[in-house]
């Protein structure tokens, strides 16, 4: 049995490991004597230089390419990247391909350097005889705890292609979601932000003109443009207290998010009760709970670990409260309906379904269904918002913009009553 334990080792020893490539920089000479300059790709500075001699080149510089900021940031790892990457591993494990060669490929192949070291790490484990679910736990930054828990489901079973299959529909499905949901708060962000610009501009630089001709004229300005002109010394005397004030603001307040579990449920409660965004995010969550209990059940994960799972993916506190008090009753014996119906926070058409669906047998395809219900509610609701939000942000901007020019010439429209 050792023998067999120490041929086994040796053979994954000998197996190739993936290649690592990396961009090195070079100037040099060519056998004509020209100057001549580029990049080559390779694993080593030792095999690149090689390579140039091969050429005829006589290398005067050879560095290995220092990534830039953007290209830290373009070339870092992605939610979206780790949702294709388990598309791609399911499409080859369907095809036949091992999950070691399969890894191998896409290790070489990616077009991210990041993401090539960490898979050519996660297949070495793999070949050391590790299993995947357990390789996979050593980069929680990319592979969570569900992830993970759904590998080590598929390792057990021997299904490991069908679990990531179902994996892959759950990320993609994920991160469709939230860029939609990303989409319903980029416009209302946009018009708060050029709202303010806008207005600061006017106060700082424009209105100071008007008000150096007004003091021109000598009489009594209308109540309106008073007000306009009394705001605009404000702004202009204590602009860096406000913008100093509203900086220390925002960082106070994310620091107080980060580490008080009281900010983050307030803001939570706060922002399901906002009008038309609060609902686009209550069915997102709804939306998120759904799919991710689907696809924790319809992977063979435990009804009281799917609902751990899902009290965090709904991305809300207010929804994981709720979630893992359905869990715990349960746990004690009751069905799911009836626990969520207690919560009072899951709408009766979800109840309902879930009800059938425990009735029936066929829980997962029930949470599959009210997830593409809630999912679609979201898509329709990002729709409207975006067609709601251009008009929208012209009547703000129009009564921003407006009621300050107006007020600017309100004076010059009376002009026979200002003018002495």
């Amino acid at each position: 049995m050792a023998v067999a334990q120490q041929r086994t080792a040796a053979a994954t020893a000998n197996k190739p490991k993936p290649k690592v490539t990396h961009v090195f920089h070079w100037k040099g000479v060519n056998r004509r004597g020209q100057k001549v300059s580029g990049e080559m790709k390779g694993e080593t500075l030792s095999q690149v230089k090689a390579d140039l001699i091969r050429q005829g080149i006589v290398i005067q510089k050879l560095r290995k390419q220092n990534e830039s900021l953007l290209a830290k940031y373009t070339q870092s790892i992605k939610p979206m990247d780790i949702a294709v990457l388990t598309r791609q591993i399911t499409t080859m494990l369907t095809a036949g391909v091992p999950l070691v060669q399969t890894l191998q490929l896409l290790a070489g192949s990616h077009e991210k350097k990041p993401m090539r070291e960490m898979l050519a790490s996660i297949c070495a484990e793999i070949e050391a005889g590790i299993p995947p679910s357990k390789a996979l736990r050593q980069y929680p930054r990319y592979f969570d705890d569900l992830y993970c828990d759904l590998v080590a489901s598929g390792e057990q079973s021997g299904a490991l292609d069908a679990v990531f299959n179902r994996i892959a529909t759950y990320k993609e499905k994920a991160e469709a979601l939230k860029s939609k949901i990303k989409k319903a708060l980029f416009y209302p962000a946009t018009v708060i932000i050029v709202a303010l610009v806008v207005t600061a501009i006017l106060l700082l630089y424009v209105v100071p003109e008007f008000d150096k001709i007004f003091k021109s004229f000598g009489a009594e300005l209308p109540a309106f443009t008073r007000m306009v002109i009394n705001l605009s010394h404000i702004v202009q005397t204590y602009w860096y207290f406000v913008f100093g004030g509203l900086i220390v603001l925002i960082f106070v307040y994310v620091r107080a998010y980060r580490r008080m579990e009281s900010v983050r449920d307030g803001t939570d409660k706060f922002i399901l009760k906002l009008p038309i965004v609060g609902m686009i995010l209550q069915k997102a969550a709804l939306a998120r709970y759904a799919r991710t209990l689907s696809t924790t059940f319809a992977a063979g994960l435990p009804l009281i670990d799917g609902l751990i799972a899902a009290s965090g993916a709904s991305g809300n506190a207010v929804y994981r409260k709720a979630v893992l008090s359905v869990r715990n009753e349960v746990m004690a014996g009751m069905q799911m309906h009836v626990a969520m119906r207690t919560t009072e926070v899951f709408p009766e058409m979800v109840i309902q379904m879930i009800m059938i669906g425990e009735e029936s047998g066929s829980l997962d395809d029930m949470l599959a269904k009210v997830a593409g219900i809630y999912e679609q509610q979201v898509d329709d609701a990002v729709d409207a918002l975006s067609s709601l939000i251009e008009p929208l942000i012209m009547v703000v901007l129009g009564i921003l913009v407006g009621g300050l020019v107006i007020a600017m010439y309100l004076p010059i429209f009376k002009l026979g009553s200002v003018i002495h």
